[in-house]
């Protein structure tokens, strides 16, 4: 094999290899590629989450403030409930101090 068949023997090789490697990246390229219908999903998909997201802090304000709502019902509930079992016990006493008091009459 002498100099020129040596040169167009390596020419030959690296074509081919530049043909192999172009193929190659076409057909990565021709099954990667994201379509135009691919896009218009995925801006979809995108602004289903936003809403879904915009939801979803729209209910936790919602919770928070019904949770704080009820807190407060609570407190004005269990104030009044103190307030009604002193009033009870202040009845109770003065029933008892009243029936004492009625008994020592009596007797």
């Amino acid at each position: 094999m002498n100099r020129t068949e040596f040169v167009i023997a390596i020419a030959v090789i690296l074509f081919v290899a530049f043909a192999l490697g172009w193929f190659a990246s076409w057909l990565v390229y021709r099954f990667s590629r994201v379509t135009t219908s691919d896009m218009a999903e995925l801006e979809d998909m995108a602004q289903s989450l936003h809403d879904a997201e915009e939801a979803r802090d729209e209910a936790i304000t919602y919770l928070q403030y019904r949770e704080q709502e009820l807190s407060t019902k609570l407190h004005q509930a269990e104030a009044e409930l103190k307030a009604t079992m002193d009033g009870l016990r202040e009845a109770r006493q003065e029933a008892s101090e009243l029936r004492g008091y009625i008994e020592s009459l009596n007797a």
